[in-house]
């Protein structure tokens, strides 16, 4: 029945969303867009493998998420540029997977689904899968949420208040890789990042404190999804694509605004 998808796909958008958003505010404030961009286009190898080995989709894309984000940490600050680190990383991962993808035989494999995601097609097992990822990723950030702030802030202040920041990293690289395997069904991996950086950085003028901006770029996260979904529907578009873009519109608005303000000031 079309309630039925409707409303798996509302609520998968919904647990992305309230994942994506808070995990985003600190893809943010340490500027890891990159890093995040390039955990997702490592998911398209995650899904190779899972085709080869018969894994679930979700345990495939985790387990490179993780590879690819534990490597970039080990190799970071030892000769090479962060940014190149991540660009060659990244796209590296990304051709092997599509590379990988095309050899194997007797699975016919819809890519547009993987690149910018499926999110109708969710079933009712990948709404259970995408809820665990959710609460696993809020569990995660509620128990180190201060810690996390106060290494994002200054690592000379976390060793003063007895915090490791390379501990609080690797709570970020899980939660991001969790974040970009449980949201690959619905945007995809070209647009994960996106929904990731999009409402943190919509709702970051609007903010003082970042508790506050957690909160607000969940909301407009959520609000994107629903409208993004029910646009798709309207006009029959993309849905992931659609969700994007309306989180990009309410970007736009949010910053004609900020300047409205500071011309009138």
């Amino acid at each position: 029945m079309l309630d039925d998808f409707m409303w798996r796909a509302t609520l998968a958008g919904l647990f992305v969303a309230l994942a994506a958003a808070p995990l985003g505010c600190f893809v943010v404030w340490r500027r890891m867009a990159y890093f995040g961009d390039a955990t997702a286009h490592a998911a398209i190898l995650g899904v190779a493998l899972a085709l080869v080995f018969n894994l679930s989709m979700f345990a495939g894309v985790l387990m490179v998420a993780l590879t690819m984000a534990s490597c970039v940490t080990l190799l970071s600050g030892r000769g090479y540029a962060m940014d190149t680190l991540l660009g060659v990383m990244a796209h590296s991962a990304l051709a092997i997977g599509l590379v990988a993808v095309s050899f194997i035989s007797g699975v016919r494999i819809d890519l547009s689904a993987y690149l910018f995601g499926d999110i109708l097609a969710v079933g009712k097992d990948d709404l259970w899968v995408i809820g665990g990822g959710t609460l696993m990723v809020l569990t995660l950030l509620g128990w180190r949420w201060s810690a996390l702030l106060t290494a994002t802030l200054s690592d000379e202040l976390a060793h003063a208040s007895g915090i490791q920041p390379r501990r609080e990293q690797l709570v970020l690289t899980l939660s991001l890789a969790v974040v970009v395997a449980v949201a690959l069904k619905v945007v995809g991996v070209l647009l994960i990042a996106a929904l990731l950086i999009i409402p943190a950085a919509t709702a970051r003028p609007f903010c003082r404190t970042p508790e506050m901006m957690a909160l607000v770029a969940a909301g407009i996260a959520a609000l994107a999804v629903t409208s993004g979904l029910k646009a798709a529907y309207l006009f029959d578009t993309p849905t992931g694509p659609t969700i994007v873009t309306l989180a990009a519109g309410f970007f736009l608005l949010s910053t004609i605004a900020m300047q409205g303000v500071r011309y009138l000031r």
